[in-house]
C-alpha cells in the first residue's frame, strides 16, 4: 500500500521536521529582534518625555532647587528661561546692613515692577537670609559679579557694604539687587516668581498663585 501523500506544510521525515524546527527558530528569533528593535525606537520619545525638556526649561518650565548646602554668605547659580538666577544665603551682618535706609538707591522701597508684591520689601525677599534674583544687569544685559565688603574694587567705594558690580559699563547694586544712584542701569535686579516648597527647597518660576 502506497503512503499517502504528503500534506502540505507537514515534512514527511525526521530530518525534514528538524529543518522545520530550526526554520521556525530561526524566524522567531528574527521576529522578535524586529519587534524589539520596534519597541526602542518608539520608546525613546516616550522615555524622555519624563522629565522637562531644554527646550521646555528655555521656554519657562519651572526649577527645583536644592539649598540645603548653600552656606551663609555663599551663591549658588540656576539656569532658568536660559537666565542665570542667583540663590544668596545672606549672613545675619547681611540682612542688618540691608535694613537700614541708604539714600544713595534708585529705588530702595521696589516700587517699580522688578519682583513679585511678595518681595516688595527692604530684603527683596520671602525669608530675609534667602535673596533669589536673576544675575542679569538692567542697563545692556551684562552679568555682574558678586563683591564682598572690605572689597579693594575702586568702582564700589569705601564704604561698600557688599553686593553686586557689572564690569561693563559699572553698575553697582547691593546685597538684595537695588541699584545705586548716578549709574547706568536704570532698575533693581528682577526677581523671578518663586516659592518654598520646604524649608531647603525652592521652586522658581512658581509662586504658588502664577506660573511663569
Amino acid at each position: 500500500m502506497k503512503a499517502s501523500p504528503e500534506l502540505a506544510g507537514i515534512p514527511a521525515s525526521a530530518a525534514d521536521c528538524e529543518a522545520g524546527d530550526a526554520q521556525r527558530r530561526r524566524m522567531v528569533l528574527l521576529t522578535a529582534a524586529t519587534a524589539g528593535a520596534g519597541m526602542a525606537v518608539t520608546a525613546v520619545p516616550f522615555v524622555s518625555s519624563f522629565s522637562p525638556s531644554e527646550r521646555a526649561r528655555a521656554s519657562g518650565a519651572s526649577v527645583e532647587v536644592d539649598i540645603a548646602d548653600l552656606a551663609p554668605g555663599a551663591i549658588k547659580t540656576v539656569e532658568w528661561r536660559g537666565k542665570p538666577v542667583w540663590i544668596m544665603r545672606r549672613t545675619p551682618e547681611m540682612v542688618a546692613a540691608l535694613a537700614e535706609p541708604d539714600a544713595h538707591l534708585v529705588d530702595p522701597l521696589s516700587r517699580r515692577e522688578q519682583q513679585p508684591g511678595y518681595a516688595r520689601n527692604a530684603m527683596r525677599s520671602i525669608k530675609p537670609e534667602v535673596f533669589v534674583g536673576i544675575g542679569i544687569c538692567t542697563h545692556l544685559g551684562c552679568s555682574p559679579n558678586p563683591v564682598p565688603q572690605g572689597s579693594n574694587n575702586p568702582s564700589v567705594g569705601a564704604d561698600w557694604k557688599g553686593g553686586f558690580f557689572c564690569p561693563c559699563h559699572g553698575s553697582t547694586f547691593d546685597l538684595a539687587g537695588r541699584v545705586f544712584q548716578n549709574k547706568p542701569a536704570p532698575t533693581n535686579l528682577e526677581v523671578p516668581p518663586h516659592r518654598y516648597l520646604s524649608d531647603t527647597r525652592l521652586l522658581i518660576g512658581e509662586d504658588g498663585t502664577t506660573a511663569a
